[in-house]
């Protein structure tokens, strides 16, 4: 598939088939990705590929967690958002919105319990940092997962970035057995995507390039 192609018509997938992926596929898809760039090619990613019961107890686990602690997704301290980034947010819940009243579920639930159940996803991916690294290679882990995305894509996959797992680190290291001194960035929900649910029909806009780019000559 020619990667135009794929950058334009990927998008995040909220409901997922529940076939299992081959682990040759999701091979494949990791060692192209793991080509992506990094500062001096330090590959500063580590990956733990959660399928099968493991990943039902991994979406149990964070279940239980979400409705005893109520940590939801969120953007940031909207009071300190630039107007344009809220209005992105506002217009995107008013799009998803009809989707998910003809599946007969609010918006909040919808999301936040979505998110830690990886959308019913057969696999998810744990995205790892070591603590000893700075910041800065966050923007490692994020070419990373921009790879993930569009290589799956083009497997015939979908994916959907989870940030919120990021505020349950401490239950996915108990429960995985992650090293207390790596971090918990973001997880991808991975599957076959199910295309006889509605909320896949739903793709966000973008703003023109006028929006985010400055031209300074």
């Amino acid at each position: 598939m020619e990667l135009l192609k794929a950058i334009k018509e990927r998008k995040s997938i909220r409901a997922f088939k529940p076939d299992i992926i081959p682990e040759e596929t999701l091979k494949g898809i990791l060692t192209l990705a793991t080509l992506a760039p990094s500062a001096i090619n330090l590959q500063p990613w580590e990956l733990y590929v959660v399928s099968g019961e493991e990943k039902e107890r991994l979406s149990r686990r964070l279940l239980k967690s979400y409705r005893e602690k109520q940590i939801s997704c969120s953007p940031g301290n909207v009071k300190l958002l630039e107007e344009k980034f809220t209005k992105r947010g506002v217009a995107s819940f008013e799009l998803m919105n009809p989707y998910l009243e003809r599946l007969g579920v609010e918006f909040n639930r919808f999301i936040n319990e979505g998110s830690c159940n990886f959308y019913g996803a057969p696999t998810a991916i744990i995205i790892c940092l070591d603590n000893s690294f700075s910041k800065a290679r966050l923007v490692d882990i994020g070419i990373l997962l921009g790879y993930i995305t569009l290589i799956a894509y083009d497997f015939g996959l979908g994916t959907c970035p989870i940030g919120l797992i990021s505020a349950y680190e401490d239950d996915i290291k108990e429960l995985l057995n992650i090293p207390e001194n790596k971090d918990v960035i973001i997880g991808i929900a991975i599957g076959y995507p199910d295309w006889t649910s509605p909320i896949n029909e739903f793709k966000t806009p973008r703003d023109s390039i006028e929006s985010f780019v400055k031209w300074i000559e």
